[in-house]
């Protein structure tokens, strides 16, 4: 938990009004399907019946794991310092969503195991080069946990003190998968064989003893497949996490505390959003589920929290790529709302008028 904050639902009185405006549209009732509810979403969540989406900021958190190089990924840690250039050289495909749909991009380092010149344009706060190995040892010590949280929180506060009320999460760093399967069996309670996926592409083989390795992580640390109470949640989630997944819980927290509006990227960021929202439960009314990607646990952490994504298109890239490729559609809805006219306006007859 963050020390001093609180999470409370958006206050409910606000939207008979919103589905007024939104059923006196000129169409036939529910025509606009979940952009109707995308946009009433947005509306409860900013409290307004003109919402507006401000300052959209992207961050990418970027870690490496300690086990990665056990046979967890098809690619080695050395790819995650490389994809870190990658983003600042504007070459990777979040460069080009965020470009095309005018969102701003941060990357953060939270923990790659590579010393970046401190000129060079990302967020510098790095935990330690990557985590330990979690199939020997808990990837990080209660104090790195600690401050992971605490400089997730951080990363955001300064673009929501100066009015972002829009927040997308995207993250890098080989082994990641790994890590987001074990978060989401013991978040949950899945067969881990349901949890782990192929992640950036492993066979079937590679599959087979990746979830065999995961296993063997789990037995090490006393993990029998309970699901894990509240009180010893922190234990768990650092005992396989990653520093970026930390930092971007953390971030995700002090979002949601500070009333923006969350937008949930794939299987890693999903993870963590399911980790916010045991810890805060009211964090679930601030978020919108980008997509479904083609990572195999998504599907049932999506249905877990009960989740409806506004797309499918089969991507598993990571990055917050699919939160950018979601975000029109958040725009497409409250300008809708703020734009379309009534019946009434339009001197259009209604149903039954």
């Amino acid at each position: 938990m963050i020390p001093s904050l609180t999470i409370l639902p958006p206050d409910e009185a606000i939207l008979p009004k919103v589905w007024h405006l939104i059923n006196h549209k000129t169409k036939p009732l529910g025509a606009l399907g979940a952009l109707e509810s995308l946009a009433a979403q947005i509306a409860w969540v900013q409290q307004s019946l003109q919402p507006k989406l401000q300052h959209p900021t992207l961050w990418v958190f970027a870690a490496d794991h300690g086990a990665a190089d056990a046979g967890l990924s098809a690619y080695p840690s050395v790819v995650t310092a490389q994809m870190v250039y990658n983003f600042v050289q504007n070459g990777a495909a979040i460069n080009v969503l965020c470009r095309q749909h005018g969102i701003k991009l941060q990357v953060v380092d939270a923990g790659v195991a590579a010393d970046f010149p401190t000129a060079l344009p990302i967020v510098h706060q790095k935990i330690a080069k990557g985590t330990a190995n979690y199939l020997e040892a808990p990837a990080m010590s209660a104090q790195q946990w600690q401050q992971a949280l605490e400089k997730g929180a951080a990363t955001v506060t300064p673009a929501l003190a100066e009015g972002t009320n829009c927040v997308a999460f995207g993250e890098m760093g080989i082994g990641n998968t790994a890590a987001a399967a074990l978060w989401m069996h013991l978040l949950t309670g899945f067969p881990l064989v349901d949890c782990v996926g192929r992640g950036t592409g492993l066979d079937d083989q590679g599959l087979a003893r990746k979830t065999q390795l995961l296993a063997q992580a789990l037995q090490t640390h006393g993990y029998q497949g309970d699901i894990i109470a509240p009180d010893a949640l922190p234990e768990a989630l650092r005992t396989f996490g990653g520093f970026e997944m930390v930092q971007m819980l953390g971030a995700m927290i002090q979002a949601a505390a500070k009333g923006a509006l969350l937008l949930i990227d794939g299987f890693i960021a999903t993870a963590v959003c399911t980790a916010a929202i045991q810890m805060y439960p009211a964090l679930r009314h601030y978020c919108v589920f980008a997509h479904q990607s083609d990572e195999q646990g998504h599907r049932l952490l999506l249905a877990h929290l009960e989740a409806k994504p506004l797309l499918q298109l089969g991507m598993r890239l990571g990055e917050g790529s699919g939160a950018a490729a979601a975000f029109p559609l958040l725009q497409s809805a409250i300008l809708l709302l703020n734009e379309m006219a009534s019946f009434e306006q339009a001197g259009v007859s209604s149903a039954n008028s």
